[in-house]
């Protein structure tokens, strides 16, 4: 069968569709870990895991005891479960392929083989994705992280603003095991159906719905010269939680999607113009009016800022300057 994505392989699972073998590979091991806990939790009950399920470790096992324990037949019960974690380090993997080639049906074996990749080409992986699922996990773009949080979150039964699902992935990054601990935050008050916005993720997570970087480049974009400043001032007094580096990165990224939109102007369809920024189209009303406060002159200029006071930030020709008197200095040279 071809390989599945992550979604359509939960959705099997949580369906009762099981297959005989899931081989998990890959450099994101977020996916690998939540479709192997799956298995682990849900396939059995708890009687039929104290006789049917087997746990094993790569570097502590052999293709021989596999093979042993994948053979048995349940006890009392449809299926077995055999879970090989760290499969990566286990000595020959490919001499599963016997067995994997006429797997039997009353057992799925789920071997994690994390960080690593797995040559398509061999006689083991054709058997594989002919007699079970090959999944191959990707790591997430930091771009996509928002996308991906919104896909989560109405997975779960809930909704969450475009705002709110940027605010976490600011403040998280492409770390999905961390995200999810923070969506569970987010959640723990609310009723199903519920929509998750700025105010919830400031109560439940502590992420300021005022005092943000996406705040922060929206009154840098309106040229809102009290509002800048304001949060210029609250970075300086909370560095740690805002360090220069993501700020000025974060502008970086902002004033390169403003210089798109001059490219843009003219352009209609607020999908497309997203779709170009990389961006949902709630926001792109905020980078046209960047563009229309930003000329192309004007964003050389910021962009020798950005890259003069990178440098300035990690003491390149900076002996003495603070933190927050670097960014009020950034701020200003920004703004006039």
């Amino acid at each position: 069968m071809p390989t599945l994505e992550y979604s359509a392989i939960l959705g099997e699972l949580e369906k009762k569709i099981y297959r005989p073998v899931y081989f998990l590979t890959g450099e994101e091991p977020y996916f690998i870990d939540e479709i192997e806990d799956y298995v682990e939790e849900h396939v059995l009950d708890d009687s039929g895991k104290e006789f049917n399920q087997t746990v094993l470790y790569g570097k502590e096992t052999d293709v021989h005891t596999v093979i042993e324990y994948a053979k048995r037949y349940p006890m009392m019960s449809n299926y077995q479960v055999v879970i090989i974690r760290e499969a990566q380090d286990m000595k020959d993997i490919k001499g599963l392929e016997a067995y994997v080639k006429a797997p039997l049906r009353s057992t799925i074996l789920v071997m994690s083989y994390k960080y690593k990749k797995m040559d398509k080409r061999t006689g083991f992986v054709r058997a594989i994705m002919k007699n079970g699922v090959f999944f191959e996990s990707r790591r997430i773009y930091d771009h996509k992280v928002p996308s991906w949080v919104s896909g989560e979150v109405k997975r779960r039964g809930y909704e969450i603003t475009p705002k709110a699902s940027l605010l976490l992935s600011e403040h998280v990054g492409a770390d999905l095991s961390r995200m999810k601990n923070e969506i569970e935050k987010a959640l723990i008050n609310l009723r199903s159906g519920s929509i998750i916005d700025d105010r919830v993720i400031e109560e439940n997570i502590g992420i300021s719905k005022d005092y943000n970087i996406f705040e922060f480049q929206k009154a840098i974009g309106s040229k809102d010269v009290l509002k800048a400043n304001r949060i210029a001032g609250y970075f300086a007094a909370n560095e740690k939680e805002h360090p220069v580096f993501l700020i000025i990165g974060s502008l970086n990224a902002f004033f390169m999607r403003v210089l798109k939109c001059l490219y843009l102007r003219g352009k209609r369809d607020q999908k497309e113009i997203a779709s170009i920024l990389g961006v949902h189209s709630f926001f792109v009303r905020e980078y046209q009016l960047a563009a229309r406060n930003y000329n192309y002159a004007k964003l050389k200029k910021i962009f020798d800022l950005l890259y003069e006071y990178d440098l300035r930030s990690k003491g390149v020709n900076n002996a003495s300057t603070t933190y927050g008197e670097l960014l009020k200095e950034l701020v200003y040279k920004i703004l006039h």
